[in-house]
């Protein structure tokens, strides 16, 4: 194994790819304790890794700032990524951004996923069996139509199999999702507990919203989850970003209980470290396949989560304790942000997943963790594979 001192690892996208890069970081400094290991992301993702104690500096990107566009790239690139003369680069997204800043990084050897013309700067290239392929027909599979192939594993282990294969990494050290909240961020999370609930509460965490529509589970049906769970004494504690703000209005709208002082709405007043400072005081985590669900995963709360056009193999809450539901459409998983078909077939991925399917499962984690917070639950390193199970 090559004996590195200076590596870059780069995920710039959305929360929950950000998440799943901290095994990488772990699994780096076990094999290179003395390197310096610097990670490259999105400014605004900055409270999920700055403070990981596998890296040595987080350095960010404004990808929507002054470090847009071809020229702003090529100057961060030049200002912020030649400079530090890196041994070795490791790309883990395959856009554009991402594999030209790798390709034009200057380091000594560049891996990882890249684009076809900023592979040509690459020592090794590796395939993302995680995410979904489309690919066409004729000779070189260049043209429509194109044949939707969903990824056939976990997103954690394509990227440990790219050190593996790609960096020569001998020893695997996968602790799971991992994230540590700034002191301020821990302390604020606190406060705003301690002003909401009271000592004996035992809150169950909803989130609702999603990147897709195809990924939502229906708002009434959250609704009656909330209920359910308000009259047998829970607390419901809604989250999600600001753009959340008007699902969650349209799914409280729809309780019965929605003047309770039980329920609790967080949906775009609080960042994503406090968000992980709340999720961890919380029993139980409800959700969506989003970046929140990444989050709770690493703040070890126990998840329900629905999967409509996301494929499973990929993108499962990647932790034992976790159950998964499905309905076995005959579409799953699309991977479409709009469900193409029409009437009562529209989303029938959601809407074949019963508020009473989903409450078994709700009641089964709450029975065996006995409605404990997040952050009394003992770890459990190397058990990631949460339970799939289908909706007959």
């Amino acid at each position: 194994m090559q004996n590195y001192q200076n590596i870059l690892v780069i995920n710039m996208m959305h929360i929950g790819d950000l998440m799943l890069v901290t095994p990488v970081l772990r699994t780096l400094r076990t094999n290179y304790p003395q390197a310096r290991i610097t990670m490259l992301t999105d400014k605004g993702l900055r409270e999920l890794v700055e403070e990981n104690k596998h890296i040595d500096e987080c350095l960010l990107i404004e990808k929507h700032g002054r470090d847009n566009g071809i020229a702003g790239l090529w100057r961060y690139i030049r200002r912020e990524i030649r400079p530090r003369h890196f041994d070795l680069v490791i790309n883990l997204h395959r856009n554009e951004r991402a594999s030209a800043i790798a390709a034009f990084s200057g380091a000594k050897r560049i891996v990882g996923y890249s684009k076809p013309f900023f592979s040509l700067w690459f020592d090794r290239v590796m395939q993302n069996p995680s995410v979904a392929h489309h690919i066409g027909h004729g000779p070189w599979q260049l043209f429509p139509p194109f044949r939707y192939v969903p990824g056939w594993k976990h997103q954690v282990t394509a990227h440990l199999e790219v050190l593996q294969q790609a960096v020569g990494v001998e020893k695997i050290d996968d602790g799971g999702l991992e994230m540590w909240l700034p002191v301020a961020r821990e302390a604020e999370a606190e406060q705003l507990w301690e002003t909401e609930f009271a000592p004996e509460d035992k809150v169950i965490a909803f989130n609702i919203g999603a990147s897709w529509p195809t990924k939502r589970w229906l708002d009434k049906y959250f609704a009656q989850c909330a209920d359910q769970l308000i009259a047998r004494g829970y607390h419901i504690a809604f989250f999600g970003g600001p753009m959340d703000r008007e699902m969650v209005d349209a799914c409280i709208a729809q309780m019965q209980a929605k003047d309770s002082g039980q329920l609790h709405i967080f949906t775009g007043r609080v960042n994503l470290a406090v968000l992980a400072g709340l999720l961890r005081r919380c029993c139980l985590f409800l959700t969506t396949d989003s970046g929140p669900m990444h989050i709770g995963v690493a703040m070890n709360v126990p998840v329900v989560t629905m999967f409509g056009a996301s494929p499973v193999p990929g993108f499962y809450p990647y932790d034992a304790k976790d159950v998964l539901i499905r309905a076995p459409e005959p579409c799953h998983p699309c991977g479409q942000h709009t469900c193409p078909r029409a009437g009562e077939d529209n989303l029938a991925c959601m809407k074949k997943i019963t508020p009473e399917t989903v409450m078994h499962y709700v009641d089964e984690l709450l029975a065996k963790y006995e409605g404990q917070p997040a952050c009394e639950l003992p770890p459990h390193y190397g058990e990631y594979q949460c339970r799939v199970v289908d909706v007959q």
